[in-house]
């Protein structure tokens, strides 16, 4: 997978060492020259040292070919520009961060499904630490060994199959379904549908093969 992040701060940084952690193509932007000194230094991947709200600065980073676009500064508003830009070129999946969550809807309203805040994400994790510790205990768990996987269940190998033929396994286990709003705890006698969203418990090891066999 081909990614393209904007913004080398530690967001984009991180994110930009875990991708290429787990054997993925990455080319970062940065407008600071420290920041893509820094970046160069550290990371294996392109670093250019420009303006991703530029269209040249994302044609140089090859956006007509990644598969996703991360707009990751602080900025909101470069954040959303880009976006918008990153869109005019097909990106698949485009993912925004958003520092200000009364920006949120702007971007939605651009088009943008993947909007971000990390704040809010760390946040709401230490929200479930104090108030719900079972949950807490469970995610605790399984950092390092296991992934709660929020799909979309699109494999026709999977769809109209009973929940209780195809769940739990050793490997993972299917732990909500998500319709209309409201969650349902699954039960052997339901049937899988086509886009349906469901909620997985998976193994580390795997993660990739039960998305491929729910998600296609």
């Amino acid at each position: 997978m081909y990614v393209v992040i904007m913004g080398g701060g530690r967001v984009g940084l991180t994110l930009a060492s875990f991708l290429i952690s787990d054997g993925h193509d990455v080319t970062l932007i940065e407008s600071d020259e420290s920041l893509c000194a820094d970046a160069a230094v550290e990371l294996d991947a392109l670093v250019i040292c420009g303006n991703g709200t530029d269209t040249k600065t994302l044609e140089e980073a090859n956006i007509k070919d990644a598969d996703v676009f991360v707009a990751a500064t602080g900025n909101d508003e470069a954040n959303l520009l880009s976006c918008i830009l990153a869109r005019e070129y097909n990106v698949p999946k485009i993912i925004a961060r958003v520092s200000n969550p009364d920006h949120e809807d702007a971007f939605h309203k651009v088009g943008i499904k993947y909007v971000i805040s990390p704040e809010r994400t760390a946040a709401g994790y230490l929200e479930k630490l104090i108030t719900r510790p079972k949950v807490a205990d469970l995610i605790v768990l399984g950092h390092g060994d296991a992934e709660i996987l929020d799909m979309t269940v699109k494999n026709h190998e999977v769809v109209g199959k009973r929940i209780g033929d195809i769940s739990p396994t050793e490997e993972y286990i299917i732990i909500a379904i998500h319709t209309n709003g409201e969650i349902k705890i699954p039960q052997p006698d339901m049937i899988l549908e086509e886009n349906t969203k469901i909620s997985v418990l998976v193994k580390m090891e795997a993660v990739q093969k039960v998305t491929n066999l729910f998600a296609g």
